[in-house]
Order: C-alpha cells, then sequence, then structure tokens
C-alpha cells in the first residue's frame, strides 16, 4: 500500500522518518564540518543522494570550542539547495541568543550544549516556541547528571564521543555508557527521546553505539573520504 503524502508531518523529522522508514532502521546524519566548504551546496546534495536522512551541521562560536566553523547567513544560503532534514548542533556559549536566528535560516532541529554558558533551559524552550525539534548535547568528560534537568525538555540527546571542535578525532569508547543511561531513562520516565552519537563513527564504532540504543548516527570524514558513501549510508540503515 502506497503512502499518502496529506498525512505526513513534514515539520517533524522524527514523525516523517518512522512513516517513510522502517522504525528500527537507524537515522544518518552526515557532519558537514568534513564536507568541502568551497562547495559547500553541493555537497550537501551530495548527500541527499547518498541516501543520508539528516545533514548535522556543527556551528562554533571560537568560544565555547576553540574553531569557527558557519552560521546562520551560510545555512539560510545552502537551505535553497535541498529538502533535507538540517540537524544543527550549536557548540556556542549563551545560545538563546542566535536561536531564532537560525530558526529563520531553516533549520528543522536544533541541539544546544548543558556546558554552555547562559539560560539553556531557556534556550530550549525557545527552540521549541519556534515549532522545532530541541536537543542537549554532552561532552566526553561531563557526568550525566548534568544533562539529566534537561531531559524532561527534550526530544534529543546528542551524545559525543570526541572532545567538540575539531573533525577527524578518534572515538572516546567511556562515551557509550552514556547512550545506554539516556534511553533507560526515558523508558523510566515515560519520555521519547532519540539519542544521536557524534566523534569517531566509523564501521566498527556505529555498530558499537547502536548495540547500545543509538537511534542517530553523526559522522563526517569517515562518510566524505568516501567517493560514494551511499552503500555505507544503506547499510547503516540496517543496524
Amino acid at each position: 500500500m502506497g503512502i499518502c503524502c496529506e498525512h505526513i508531518d513534514r515539520t517533524d523529522p522524527f514523525s516523517l522518518y518512522r512513516i517513510l522508514h522502517v522504525d528500527t532502521m537507524t537515522i544518518v546524519s552526515p557532519s558537514m564540518l568534513s564536507a568541502d566548504f568551497s562547495k559547500l551546496g553541493a555537497e550537501l546534495v551530495r548527500v541527499e543522494k547518498a541516501g543520508a536522512d539528516w545533514a548535522h551541521l556543527d556551528v562554533m562560536d571560537g568560544d565555547f570550542v576553540p574553531n569557527i566553523t558557519f552560521g546562520p547567513p551560510v545555512i539560510k544560503a545552502i537551505r535553497k539547495c535541498s529538502d533535507i532534514t538540517f540537524d544543527a548542533h550549536l557548540m556556542i556559549q549563551d545560545p538563546i541568543r542566535y536561536i531564532d536566528a537560525f530558526a529563520d535560516a531553516g533549520c528543522d532541529m536544533i541541539t544546544v550544549h548543558c556546558e554552555a554558558r547562559g539560560d539553556i533551559h531557556g534556550a530550549i524552550a525557545k527552540i521549541k516556541a519556534r515549532g522545532l525539534k530541541a536537543g542537549i548535547s554532552i561532552n566526553p568528560e561531563t557526568d550525566v547528571s548534568r544533562m539529566e534537568e534537561y531531559l524532561p525538555e527534550v526530544d534529543l540527546v546528542l551524545v559525543m564521543t570526541v572532545h567538540p571542535g575539531f573533525g577527524g578525532q578518534s572515538f572516546i569508547a567511556d562515551c557509550v555508557p552514556k547512550i545506554s543511561w539516556t534511553k533507560e531513562w526515558a523508558v523510566k520516565n515515560g519520555r521519547e527521546i532519540h539519542v544521536s552519537v557524534d566523534g569517531g563513527i566509523n564501521k566498527d564504532t556505529s555498530k558499537v553505539c547502536v548495540e547500545a540504543g543509538v537511534d542517530i548516527l553523526v559522522a563526517g570524514s569517515y562518510l566524505f573520504k568516501m567517493d560514494d558513501m551511499s552503500p555505507t549510508i544503506a547499510e547503516w540503515h540496517g543496524y
């Protein structure tokens, strides 16, 4: 039986994914941090044609992390190149200042860090008020107790398995228990929370993370170094 597109909520990346795919399939979100910035729009199209579900947008301010990447103007410019879900990861201080700008640029979901300065509860509320999905991210050295207060408010938890700021780092296996802890917390508290993982994701670590309960795999350098990332994305969908 075909799917009636009239009944698809295109404002909800999670429900859209569940309608169009098997519920147990893993979502793949290539990190555009590893793309060729000289042709970012074309790289976005390449990701979409390869079968990726989302595009992960790493936003860095040079303060929360030592690197600087891009902001709302660049995201707005590449939004016209693809309808793929924009999964924005704000590695910035005081993120509430910029929620409207990223929403206006075309992001579908916005994740902020529990370690960032500023009103994080307020930032999450503002994301939700704009009709977007909200996420909270946690760094490798941060204990899960630091993010627990935000879990009743978010749709997604992003577990960092490298230190944020630069691509191409090695996977930190000690972070994997945070994945299973989050899933257990969600079940215990009756919350539907999707768990994403970012950092050092490759053929081996992707399996480890999915076995721990991950719903979304974010991968950068491992995918973008391939001439054709579609076979790997298809394989990860099957995990």
